[in-house]
């Protein structure tokens, strides 16, 4: 059975005519009733395409050509079930612009022509489903968010539940405006309804390619999945137009809403979903063309969105009192209407009113521009007023560096649950966790930010500042001495001290013990110190070398460049007392620095500018431990 099909889709590919080049397709979509069953194990589903086309500037041949169309019924494992190509359409209009502002006159002139093919077939019952597939070639030239539109064809589909379910599509309830004017608010209700009471969602979704220009009008539309447009920089399926704030759909809702700020015209595909018990049914696509133009529009009715959902001035969760701002422009009298459902009174004349909603809800704000003159504009924006709610948090835990501070969320939410977090910790790290924990590495103080909102839509933002504690364990330095001396330790940062171990030391609870030591070797202490204020906590390390005898050290070579590294002449003595002086000569005998510290050196410098390269004399006068006092000398070279 399936090699004479394929003999006869042969047959009929060798013979048929071929289709010239075309560009004029503009959107279309496919939609599908189930009428019951039918003879046999057989469902009837009446099948509905409608075609788009451009009749202004597309190719009438094209769409004469477009007459019968060609469908491919595939089920639902891509396998080719038939092909009809007798398809006639049973409907053909022109579609409204969408677009009669009286008070603007520079609009683009558009032509739209909607075609209508519809027709039932009965279809065997089967556990995969079926795809009714219909595919054309070309699409209009001139579109800004597609590569090559004159070249690139277009797929629409609908996909059929398996038996037993005899579902029906969701069905739009609007076409888009075809014009939509550039810098204006856009809010369009793009949703469907669904005679089987499914719940329905929105998205916008990939664009489909189909036919080419070699193969226009294709006898056998090709098998799922389809490919998708390539879009150009900038733009995507979900992000196929441009504006500020970003055109966008509710998923919810179906409204589209946005401010255009790119002119051009833009392919946008819109899927809706159905759902039968949390369970995705079936998905209805339609492909349209927003065209954004630059209008001279006199009027026009704005007020700000003072809230990230859509299309809503603002969500008040402080009050039941709003302050209404204004936007517009050209009008000269203003005719507000709050929503409140079942009044009269709730509207006013002024430009910029104040209103005073008794109960909480979501109203519908309406403006009218110049109400009553050959010139309005209008606007719709909703109010939502679920007050109250404040953001708040608590801390416990030392306020010390590297240690946890637990953070306590304790706003309050009179209506709604809360049900994000944002924190940023005043480090430069955040969390979105409701209760975190959180560490600062370093001491001082720092703004903790939580910005909270529930699920009504309310946000609050609360700054605290706090003080962690500029707590650094200090034992001291590495040293070291000449056996049978003494040294007298120096341990900062706390109030309390543990030194361990606690070997050759008079005292080990404070901070500057004395340490003495009878024999040579090397004495690694570790000091547990404890804050005063915030009871921080620490440990630090230090290290006393013994050595038999006292030693002097002066480097014959150094490298003032600036790298850290050997950049300073300096003696080193162990088991000297003190420094008479250290001076520094010239090859002339000038003297080029001068010093009575073991810790200070020469950088290199006289008078401010780097000394010449060459060879340095230097004069060490030193005191031993007993008082006893020696002079050496010796040369060092600079060297750069």
């Amino acid at each position: 059975m399936k090699q004479a099909l394929y003999a006869i889709l042969f047959f009929v590919l060798c013979l048929s005519p071929k289709f010239g080049f075309a560009s004029h397709i503009v959107g279309g979509e496919m939609t599908y009733r189930c009428l019951g069953a039918g003879s046999g194990n057989t469902t009837l589903y009446e099948i509905s395409l409608t075609i788009y086309h451009d009749c202004l500037n597309g190719q009438p041949q094209a769409i004469v050509d477009d007459n019968p169309a060609f469908l491919g019924i595939y089920d639902g494992n891509n396998l080719l079930q038939f092909v009809d190509t007798g398809v006639y359409y049973t409907s053909r209009m022109t579609v409204p612009a969408n677009f009669s502002n009286n008070c603007i006159t520079n609009y683009p002139l558009t032509c739209l022509q909607k075609m209508t093919f519809k027709k039932t077939y009965s279809l065997p019952n089967n556990l995969s489903g079926y795809y009714i597939v219909y595919q054309r070639c070309c699409r209009n030239e001139h579109i800004s968010n597609i590569g090559n539109p004159g070249e690139t064809g277009a797929t629409y589909f609908c996909k059929i539940p398996p038996a037993p379910a005899c579902n029906n599509s969701a069905i739009f309830k609007n076409f888009p405006p075809q014009i939509i004017c550039l810098n204006n608010p856009l809010i369009y209700d793009h949703s469907a309804t669904d005679v089987d009471g499914d719940s329905l969602s929105y998205e916008f979704c990939e664009t489909n390619i189909g036919g080419t220009i070699n193969d226009v009008k294709p006898y056998v539309p090709t098998s799922p999945p389809f490919p998708t447009v390539a879009y150009v920089a900038g733009f995507t399926m979900q992000r196929p137009m441009a504006g500020n704030p970003l055109i966008k759909i509710d998923p919810s809702t179906g409204l589209i809403s946005g401010t255009p700020n790119l002119k051009g015209r833009f392919v946008v595909t819109v899927c809706c979903h159905e759902w039968k018990n949390g369970v995705l049914v079936n998905t209805v696509k339609r492909e349209f063309q927003f065209e954004v133009t630059d209008c001279s529009k006199a009027v026009i009715a704005d007020m700000p969105q003072y809230s990230d959902e859509v299309n809503t001035y603002i969500v008040n969760c402080t009050g039941y009192d709003v302050k209404f701002d204004n936007t517009s422009t050209g009008g000269f009298s203003y005719f507000w209407d709050f929503g409140v459902a079942n009044k009269t009174d709730d509207t006013s004349n002024v430009f910029s009113p104040s209103y005073t909603y008794s109960d909480t809800g979501t109203y519908v704000v309406k403006l009218i521009v110049n109400r009553g003159t050959t010139c309005p504009d209008s606007i719709e924006r909703f109010v939502k007023i679920y007050p109250y709610f404040k953001s708040n948090f608590n801390y416990t835990g030392k306020l010390c560096p590297n240690t946890p501070i637990a953070f306590i969320d304790s706003s309050s939410s009179s209506l709604g649950t809360a049900t994000h977090w944002e924190w940023s910790f005043g480090d430069g790290l955040n969390a979105t966790d409701q209760h975190p924990s959180h560490q600062y590495l370093i001491g001082g103080n720092y703004a903790v930010t939580l910005i909270s909102g529930n699920s009504k839509g309310c946000s609050d933002t609360i700054k605290k500042y706090i003080a962690i504690e500029k707590f650094v364990p200090f034992a001291g330095n590495d040293t070291i001495i000449i056996k049978e001396s003494s040294i007298q330790f120096n341990a900062q940062g706390g109030g309390s001290y543990t030194w361990s171990p606690a070997t050759n030391l008079d005292n080990p609870t404070i901070g500057n013990p004395i340490g003495t030591y009878p024999t040579i070797g090397t004495f690694p202490y570790q000091v547990h110190i404890v804050s005063a204020a915030s009871q921080c906590e620490g440990d630090d390390s230090i290290v006393v070398r013994v050595v038999d005898k006292a030693s002097l050290f002066v480097p014959s070579a150094f490298t003032p460049n600036g790298d850290g590294r050997n950049d300073i002449l300096r003696p080193i003595g162990v088991g000297y007392s003190q420094v008479n002086y250290f001076r520094v000569y010239s090859r002339w005998g000038e003297m080029m620095y001068a010093s009575t510290k073991f810790n200070e050196g020469w950088d290199g410098y006289w008078k401010g500018v780097p000394a010449e390269l060459g060879v340095y004399y230097w004069v060490l006068s030193v005191k031993d431990r007993f008082g006893k006092e020696e002079l050496i000398k010796g040369d060092v070279t600079l060297i750069r």
